[in-house]
């Protein structure tokens, strides 16, 4: 497997009580280059803390990682991120959201250069015609369409997403899936995104990896997705394989729901025989 990125025994606890709270353990994967991997698992697992490790905005107790060959030490304009709000200025333009990551990477570009690539980018999203508008005025779809431009115009080496569409409702939600599934199949940017969809994460990604109930979580197996790019959202989801693949990620966040008690609290989680094994997810 081509390691584009590669999380190895990634560790992190935080303060509590006194004391400190271990929440994730031991997390091994890695990412080819081109490839869109969801992060699926209960609340509290540790999903968004081990995506902000990779974005370089969590300190890493232990483990490291490493993209295209360079071990990350904190943020960069080579990982693009999108959260669950938009995270826009108000009192600037959609063109000039957008022209931030633009002047970041594209210092030395002229103005109508950088405002034409931001057009560019917010053309991808479907707001070709809005760059002059206030983000303010905006629905909160469009503000995440301002969002993924923003991302996608620093031209990143990978994107990083913490449920960017959490917040919308469901037409929207799947509207922009569309766009997200199109945007990254045609510029093939390496993906890691955080969903609690079942859906989403089957009908966006090339493989979701499950994460174990928190605290102390891991990984507890990954999941091919064979669908072939482009991706239809009907024929997708009229397809028996979609429902099989969505019975085993229900039966594996129903398991962690509800674990077998164990008498040894040292004990590996039990890993469903559908999965592949964590230290293969990483080879």
């Amino acid at each position: 497997m081509n390691k584009f990125l590669e999380m190895f025994e990634l560790e992190k606890s935080f303060p509590k009580g006194g004391g400190f709270v271990r929440i994730v353990r031991d997390f091994s994967l890695s990412l080819r280059e081109g490839e869109f991997v969801s992060l699926i698992g209960h609340s509290g697992c540790g999903k968004s803390t081990v995506l902000s490790m990779v974005a370089g905005l969590t300190a890493i107790d232990n483990g490291g990682v490493v993209l295209a060959g360079k071990e990350i030490t904190g943020p960069g304009p080579d990982r693009g991120m999108v959260f669950q709000s938009p995270c826009l200025l108000p009192w600037l333009t959609v063109a000039g959201n957008v022209l931030l990551a633009v002047d970041c990477v594209r210092p030395d570009a002229g103005r109508k250069e950088k405002r034409a690539l931001a057009a560019h980018y917010l053309e991808l999203v479907g707001l070709g015609d809005d760059l002059d508008q206030r983000v303010a005025s905006l629905s909160q779809g469009m503000q995440q369409r301002v969002g993924i431009a923003r991302a996608f115009a620093l031209e990143p080496k990978m994107l990083l997403l913490d449920e960017p569409f959490g917040m919308l409702d469901s037409i929207t939600r799947a509207e922009l899936q569309e766009v997200l599934a199109k945007l990254c199949a045609d510029t093939k940017k390496t993906t890691l995104m955080v969903t609690h969809d079942v859906d989403e994460s089957l009908f966006l990604s090339d493989r979701v990896a499950m994460m174990t109930s928190g605290p102390d979580a891991t990984l507890g197996g990954v999941l091919e997705v064979p669908f072939a790019r482009p991706r239809d959202r009907r024929q997708v989801f009229e397809d028996d394989t979609f429902e099989s693949l969505r019975e085993q990620l229900l039966g594996f966040l129903e398991d962690q729901a509800h674990p077998t008690p164990s008498p040894e609290k040292s004990a590996p989680e039990a890993v469903p025989s559908f999965l592949s094994a964590p230290e293969h997810a990483a080879s």
